[in-house]
């Protein structure tokens, strides 16, 4: 027979109040980290690593996630090198959350996997659910930008601010609104318009 965990993370139907021993233990692991988190400071650039380490699943080498960051177990969440979260973020975690390598995320920004039944006799019986989220390399966030439970998004996207992404997006493209919707693919001539400015960039910060 499968545990609540197994089910919850296969996205199946689960029981979050059955009070069994592993969900609890992990639920309570992450709120102490958490805590611990959160209440470091600007000066312990270390213990910040450290603590992400053990608290989530897998990481890059070089991770950051300005507190205040907040997620159910820690344990379901992998990201890749150079991942940057900025302040306020969120990340419901019932489901596995896989984030690629060098994606950044706005303020604000929340990963919901959580779900609850449509039908309210079911929903207020307790039982739960989720999907899974994946996020590829690569990506932007802007703030406040919501993702549902089941989404992926594909290497290289621009998602903008506020948008609320609930159906998959594809990869190389710019998308916006509520709900999302691209926009545009992302094109050689924008590639090649910010390799001349950092180009710009950069000979004129050598040349002082």
């Amino acid at each position: 027979m499968k545990t609540q965990r197994e089910r919850m993370i296969n996205g199946e139907l689960y029981y979050p109040g059955s009070g069994e021993t592993e969900l609890r233990e992990l639920f309570m692991r992450s709120r102490r980290l958490m805590r611990e988190y959160n209440q470091t400071s600007e000066l312990e650039a270390e213990k910040r690593a450290a603590l992400l380490k053990e608290w989530l699943g897998k990481t890059g080498e070089k991770v950051y996630i300005e507190p205040n960051f907040k997620c159910d177990y820690g344990k379901h969440i992998s990201v890749g090198e150079r991942f940057y979260a900025n302040f306020d973020c969120i990340m419901l975690d019932v489901c596995p959350i896989t984030i690629g390598d060098h994606t950044m995320f706005g303020p604000r920004v929340s990963l919901l996997t959580a779900s609850h039944p449509i039908d309210a006799q079911v929903r207020v019986s307790g039982l739960e659910l989720g999907s899974p989220i994946t996020i590829g390399s690569n990506v932007w966030l802007g703030g406040g930008v919501i993702v549902n439970p089941g989404v992926t998004i594909g290497d290289n996207c621009v998602i903008g601010s506020g948008a609320v992404v609930t159906k998959n997006i594809p990869p190389n493209t710019v998308a916006a609104g509520n709900p999302c919707r691209v926009i545009r693919p992302i094109t050689d001539e924008d590639k090649s318009y910010w390799e001349k400015q950092a180009s710009l960039y950069w000979a004129e910060v050598e040349g002082n």
